[in-house]
């Protein structure tokens, strides 16, 4: 069931690892990553390498050699017929060539010379690329003298597509060549990820092995990291909450200093209309004040004026500003020549006729005037002819 599975979902594998190395993330985050670890100190550099570390294994006639992708460096030899321990066993000279390598990095390719591969190069259809095996399968007798029960073969794609069509080359290597090697790699206790073609120092990029036969690795570091990407992703959440939960309380909080301070503007606002109330009652209480003439002056001013001869039997002024004035003189029609010139009252004039007392034999009067409405110096004092009025 599981390798039915596998079978459906490997062109849907293939198919996105193409699009992922044709597109342009891949060479634009190993720059970055590159210029990243350049900035780094040398001995942190390793801490951060990761990926796959691949490692070559060649056999030239009974001997066989490790050594690193990219380097000429022989990191372990030995010689398939020796019968002696040391030097025979290949797993104990993996073992010390590799002990410092990171066991979850590290992947083992078997090499093939050049004499024992057979390389085309073919011009396909487009609509090939999404299943680039089962078609190879079905042209294997006619671009190679073999079938495709008797060989391991591999694809890879040369160039993008244009036209229609697009460059890949088939490998294919028979499996009497390829099948004694794998057996001699497991009597010797060696597990190799890929078998390859040997180009310079480095490998071509194909992998030859049967699924079958590829190794699974453990990869604890990829839980780990599966791990920390999920509790950054969940710090994330928490954060992302957190800001919004801290920006909804200073946005409650915002608004119960504007409602605090829209009962502060309200009651800044009474007091100012109740201050320009006040202000404007004390403005009127001063207005009328000054445009009043004050008692004492009025008393003082009509008593300068009044000959001695005449007395006030009553006075009084009301709230409109009328003066009444009752008594008796000896000419109360003059009176009214005496008050004319008056800055303090106006409009003096009889009410009523003016009658003789016979107890006195004075004329007996009642005047009225009007307060005046400007406040003025007392006038000077009228001389007498015979004293002050009463």
């Amino acid at each position: 069931m599981s390798n039915t599975a596998t079978q459906s979902l490997r062109p849907l594998m293939d198919r996105l690892r193409r699009g992922w190395r044709a597109s342009p993330l891949p060479p634009f985050l190993g720059w970055w990553g590159g210029e990243l670890r350049g900035l780094l100190p040398l001995r942190w550099r390793h801490w951060f390498g990761g990926g796959a570390d691949w490692h070559l294994l060649q056999r030239t006639g009974m001997q066989w050699t490790l050594r690193r992708a990219g380097h000429g460096e022989v990191l372990a030899r030995w010689d398939d017929g020796a019968e002696t321990p040391a030097v025979g066993d290949g797993q104990m000279v993996l073992k010390a060539a590799l002990q410092k390598v990171d066991r979850e990095d590290l992947r083992l390719a078997l090499l093939l010379p050049s004499a024992t591969v057979l390389r085309r190069t073919l011009a396909l259809p487009t609509a090939a690329r999404d299943n680039l095996q089962q078609v190879m399968a079905f042209e294997m007798d006619r671009q190679t003298p073999f079938s495709a029960a008797q060989v391991y073969y591999a694809v890879r794609e040369l160039s993008a597509p244009a036209g229609g069509r697009f460059q890949a080359e088939l490998v294919v290597v028979t499996r009497d060549t390829l099948d004694p090697l794998l057996l001699r790699l497991r009597e010797l206790g060696v597990s190799i990820d890929a078998v390859d073609l040997a180009v310079g120092q480095d490998r071509l990029g194909v992998n030859l092995l049967p699924t079958e036969q590829t190794p699974r690795h453990v990869r604890p570091r990829r839980r780990l990291n599966l791990a920390l990407a999920g509790g950054c992703v969940l710090l994330l959440v928490m954060v992302l909450g957190q800001w919004l939960h801290n920006r909804q309380a200073a946005l409650e909080q915002m608004r119960s200093e504007v409602e605090s301070m829209r009962g502060d503007a309200q009651q800044v606002a009474a007091l100012r209309t109740q201050l320009q109330d006040n202000t404007g009652a004390a403005s009127f209480l001063v207005r009328r004040k000054k445009d009043t003439s004050s008692m004492l002056g009025v008393l003082q001013d009509i008593t300068q004026r009044l000959p001695d001869s005449a007395w006030l039997e009553r006075f009084n002024v009301d709230n409109t500003g009328q003066v009444g004035m009752q008594g008796q003189s000896q000419q109360a029609v003059k009176l009214l020549d005496v008050l004319k010139d008056s800055r303090l009252i106006t409009n003096a004039s009889f009410q009523g006729s003016i009658q003789p007392d016979p107890t006195s034999g004075k004329e007996r009067f009642y005047l009225t005037a009007q307060l005046a409405t400007a406040r003025v110096k007392p006038a000077a004092a009228v001389p007498a002819g015979d004293g002050g009025a009463p």
